[in-house]
């Protein structure tokens, strides 16, 4: 439990939730919901705690303890969850998080970074969008999505999970990327 005081001490510390507000969450349609940031944060507690699912969730509503702690009348209800997250889509999340990603690098002091490009497989049970069978180790044959991701190694930090050096570059704004790595899966050899 004294790990919760420091975890939202930094969050406090960053603004993260004014943050969150200035880069267009989504709104609660209802007077009566809870704010969007509580519900952030909640899921926040909830996977710090060992959530894996919405239904986990509702471990930090029962922890009073935790809900004095952050400032709340109460906690919310699993359901209020997966209510409120189910109104983000690709688009949505793209815009906020590369308002979030311009806001955290923007606070650190220093350049050079080191880019490192790597891909995933993240397999897939049933029909999803986007999911197609192709190199998968794990299970071959399976649908599977097939990611590209760009870590700003030096913060330990995911800079971009879309296939795009342009974007990942723009997230960065003004920093200076000295060294930019890639695994073998960028490689190809040109047959003449």
């Amino acid at each position: 439990m004294a790990v919760y005081p420091f975890f939202f001490k930094m969050l406090d510390r960053c603004r993260f939730a004014e943050r969150l507000e200035m880069c267009g969450i989504p709104s609660q349609g209802s007077n009566r919901g809870y704010k969007p940031s509580q519900l952030i944060l909640g899921m926040f507690a909830g996977v710090w705690c060992g959530a894996s699912c919405f239904g986990h969730l509702d471990a930090v509503r029962y922890d009073t303890a935790l809900c004095r702690l952050l400032g709340w009348e109460r906690g919310a209800d699993h359901r209020a969850y997966r209510r409120y997250f189910s109104k983000f889509s690709q688009a949505v999340n793209q815009r906020v998080f590369s308002e979030l990603f311009r806001c955290f690098f923007s606070e650190l002091i220093f350049d050079n970074y080191t880019l490192d490009f790597d891909s995933t497989v993240m397999v897939r049970e049933g029909n999803q969008d986007g999911a197609v069978k192709g190199y998968n180790p794990k299970r071959p044959g399976r649908p599977s999505h097939h990611p590209l991701l760009a870590f700003v190694s030096d913060v330990r930090m995911i800079a971009n999970y879309i296939a795009f050096l342009e974007d990942t570059l723009s997230r960065l704004r003004d920093k200076k990327v000295g060294l930019v790595r890639m695994d073998s899966g960028f490689f190809f050899q040109r047959h003449t």
